[in-house]
């Protein structure tokens, strides 16, 4: 069985190029080559080995973590990676880990908040890994409330310091990873108390532990808050607490782009613009929505080549049994999911035009787009960390009994997966956002203020209140203005409908608070519209050939129908669609399923997953699954004897009826 490719038939069943395929996925074939060759280099190297991690204690786990990321230092400089090769590294490890925190948090919030000559003292030192750090934010009493922050950092103009102090229980700095067992230095945000006034919340580069024994320092209480949801999973990061007790550092450690302290004790706003913060928070939200297509695919590869290799009922005559994958109801469940990833994928790589968009548009002091890109990747980080969460566990529903196994990747998958719905933005407090934002919008609809980029839909109104869908018959529903226009009149009409409710309020925020359940709909309605309106433009490209077209095309398609079958109610409520209409979606739904069929292991294929990477049993490159599931069982400690420990003690007195009869 060893070396057969018991996926080869679906294979051959492809109607499209996958190696095409892999670099439209990848982006570029530059970043297909890069990916292809690190991922390689990473599964062939036994330090990076994973298979074990269930198994490992909690003090074993974060020791191989270290390993890792130590080994994984070294052949970044060995081989002299560069800095894309280096990410693509660290994500292929697929561990998390400190180093997660010290790049992905530490050295932006530097780069962003920091003066050049902060940047230049800092950067040097975190960019060598000389010193490592994180980004305590997150208090044990607050979270998404950063306005509501209690760590304060006060200024004593007699020794040009600041005095950082944890004045609550509630204040200490709860979560932070990296900061448990490793960070040298935080960047800790605290509220700046200058001559008796508070200025809010900012960032301040805290020494935490000592550069020579790593002891803590001086009134500095740090540690990990302990073991998380599921076995290896997160628990290979050290998520910390940090409590300050009068904690004193130089003034200088202020982060000081955008406001400083004077040695007499005067704030001082700098000249440059604080919206240059939201470029920051425009980065990390745009690299999650990227996560959440990785994770995604990696399920729905894992959930597709297992729903082709198992086989349930539909024998007849002592046949063979049908593939689970031919089921309709598998195609409705896992195809939505397959689309999904590759929606995903293509409205992240938008994001990172927008980032740069934004970013160019903030050093020129244009500021005109900065609420609108704010309000979308807070949306559409919600939405997507949302729909990949729970359709990872609903790929592991999707394997069956052997989706629950730590061996089939998916079990660690989502614990790995699921605080995303969390960090950086609570996603129902993210949407609420969005919502503001598209209240905001309405209510200046007839200023003659227009609506900028993923709202500029809002500047036809009159039209999206009035029109009907044109949609006829099944094949129009491939139409992608007749799409588009249903997802805006749908997005537009609920908004439309919040800010009336809003306005029967006397009070604005109360009116907000009693809404709240609608209001979080809208926005999402709006953000589905940004995805597929973003799939719908990335056909528009010149994308691979004409099989690798149709292919993207399917699933686009897929997606919104899928959506639009989801959220019926909204649709039909709204008079977007009429009833005969959703029906005609449907007939059209399950006609793309059809055609997607015979290329689904294809189209997982493309995401170019290695076996290392997907650590899956199920979902092996070769379709070996049955004998792997044996060899994996032999591995559990549990089975290193044939007669357990504790049957002399426990088992055989109840077999033979030993145990005392207790009198009650």
């Amino acid at each position: 069985m060893e070396g057969i490719d018991h996926l080869a038939d679906e294979r051959n069943k492809a109607e499209f190029d996958v190696d095409e395929m892999k670099i439209v996925w990848a982006g570029s074939r530059h970043a297909f080559e890069v990916s292809d060759r690190i991922a390689r280099l990473v599964a062939t190297d036994p330090v990076f080995e994973k298979s074990d991690r269930a198994r490992l204690s909690r003090k074993e786990l974060f020791k191989s973590t270290l390993k890792k990321c130590a080994h994984a230092w070294k052949r970044i400089i060995e081989l002299r990676l560069t800095e894309e090769e280096a990410g693509r590294l660290r994500f292929f490890v697929d561990q998390p880990a400190f180093v997660d925190l010290h790049w992905g948090m530490f050295v932006p919030a530097i780069k962003g908040q920091g003066t050049e000559e902060q940047q230049q003292k800092w950067l040097s030192l975190a960019n060598k890994m000389q010193i490592i750090g994180c980004y305590a934010q997150t208090e044990l009493g607050h979270g998404s409330n950063v306005q509501g922050l209690e760590t304060t950092a006060t200024f004593d103009p007699k020794t040009d310091e600041f005095v950082i102090h944890s004045p609550t229980q509630t204040s200490s700095k709860w979560w932070p990873g990296g900061l448990g067992k490793v960070s040298t230095h935080a960047v800790v945000y605290a509220r700046l108390i200058t001559d008796g006034k508070d200025y809010g919340v900012h960032g301040f580069i805290v020494q935490l532990r000592s550069l020579e024994d790593h002891s803590p320092l001086p009134n500095i209480i740090v540690g990990d808050i302990g073991t998380k949801m599921g076995n290896g999973a997160y628990n290979s990061m050290d998520n910390g607490f940090l409590m300050f007790d009068q904690v004193r550092i130089p003034r200088d450690q202020m982060l000081m782009r955008l406001a400083r302290v004077t040695r007499e004790g005067k704030y001082v706003p700098s000249d440059v613009p604080k919206q240059l913060m939201y470029g920051t928070m425009v980065y990390v939200r745009q690299t999650i929505v990227a996560d959440a297509s990785n994770a995604l695919s990696r399920a729905v590869c894992i959930a597709t080549r297992y729903s082709a290799v198992r086989r349930q009922f539909g024998a007849r005559n002592g046949g063979i049994e049908t593939q689970v994958i031919d089921y309709k109801t598998q195609q409705n469940r896992l195809f939505p999911l397959l689309a999904s990833a590759y929606a995903f994928r293509f409205v992240g790589e938008w994001l990172k035009w927008l980032y740069t968009d934004v970013t160019a548009r903030l050093q020129a002091s244009d500021f005109s787009t900065l609420p609108e890109a704010h309000a979308c990747t807070a949306g559409l980080k919600s939405l997507t960390t949302t729909a990949t969460a729970d359709g990872i566990e609903e790929c592991r529903k999707l394997c069956g009994g052997h989706g629950y196994l730590w061996c089939s990747g998916l079990p660690e998958l989502f614990a790995v997966y699921v605080p995303a719905c969390t960090y950086e933005g609570d996603n129902i407090v993210l949407q609420l956002q969005v919502a503001r934002f598209l209240m905001k919008t309405v209510s200046q609809l007839g200023s003659g203020k227009a609506p900028v980029g993923t709202t500029a839909y809002m500047a036809r109104a009159q039209h999206l209140l009035q029109c009907r869908s044109g949609v006829q018959k099944a094949e129009d529903w491939l139409n992608p203005a007749a799409v588009v226009e249903a997802f805006e009149a749908r997005a537009l009409r609920m908004a439309v409908a919040c800010a009336k409710n809003l306005s029967k309020f006397e009070n604005q925020e109360q009116g907000f608070s009693e809404l709240l359940a609608e209001l979080v709909e809208a926005a999402i309605a709006h953000c589905q519209l940004i995805v597929v309106s973003k799939f719908i433009a990335k056909l528009e490209q010149d994308i691979g050939g004409k099989g690798v077209k149709k292919q993207l095309n399917n699933l686009c398609y897929i997606y919104a129908l899928h959506i639009l079958h989801k959220h019926l109610g909204d649709f039909l409520s709204t008079n977007s669609i009429t009833p005969k209409q959703a029906s005609l979606a449907n007939d059209q739904l399950r006609s793309l399923y059809s055609q997607v069929r015979p290329n689904a292991v294809a189209l997982v294929d493309a995401f170019n997953y290695t076996d290392h990477y997907l650590n899956s049993v199920l979902g092996r490159y070769d379709g070996n699954v049955y004998p792997k599931l044996f060899e994996e069982a032999w591995k559990d400690p549990l089975n290193d004897s044939v007669v357990p420990n504790g049957y002399q003690e426990y088992i055989r007195p109840l077999i033979k009826q030993q145990l005392r009869t207790a009198r009650l």
